[in-house]
């Protein structure tokens, strides 16, 4: 996808659009804040541009070549999915720097394994060409841009909750989670 404005549209849609990484982010802000959210978006940034730089140079090509591959790395984004969905149910046990909150490692993880790569790798984000790098620059400025619109979006359901549902905010997330994973899941199974 070469031009620059419908690059712009397709990267904030798909980022934009609920997801795993989206979830987390939505429900650290829901459960601590902005401020103690906003480092996530680190972690989000650095799990995206990781994945996105791997599939292209390794992934795309193995799985293109080998389809068995791109089944098992499915299987392990849902197991993962399931996995955070249940620690995250459990008031985040093994997830946090605190009580309450989203570790950066999960979200970062999350990131790592979402499908959502597979589609700027594979899809929007030029494969070749001599301005390649400002796409990639303008997709590195927009995803944190739009994770911390989605922090914006936990903390107005935060404050709306208030602070004595943070649990059932976190219950909520979990779901959605195990959701995203069942989605993932159906696609596997055809």
């Amino acid at each position: 996808m070469t031009d620059p404005i419908l690059f712009t549209l397709a990267v904030l849609t798909l980022l934009g659009t609920p997801g795993p990484t989206n979830t987390l982010l939505a429900t650290s802000g829901a459960t601590v804040g902005v401020q103690q959210s906003a480092r996530l978006l680190v972690g989000e940034l650095a799990g995206y541009l990781i994945a996105v730089g791997a599939i292209r140079i390794v992934l795309g090509p193995v799985i293109h070549s080998y389809p068995l591959v791109g089944i098992a790395l499915k299987a392990a984004v849902v197991l993962y999915l399931v996995w955070t969905a249940i620690k995250l149910w459990r008031r985040n046990a093994g997830l946090t720097h605190s009580q309450a909150g989203i570790g950066m490692q999960a979200v970062f993880v999350t990131t790592l394994l979402n499908p959502k790569a597979l589609i700027f790798s594979l899809s929007i984000i030029p494969s070749n060409g001599p301005g390649i790098g400002w796409y990639v620059l303008g997709f590195a400025l927009l995803v944190p841009l739009v994770g911390f619109a989605w922090i914006l979006v936990g903390r107005a359901i935060g404050a709306a909750a208030g602070d004595k549902h943070a649990g059932a905010v976190r219950k909520v997330a979990s779901v959605a989670l195990v959701g995203f994973a069942g989605v993932i899941a159906a696609s596997v199974l055809g």
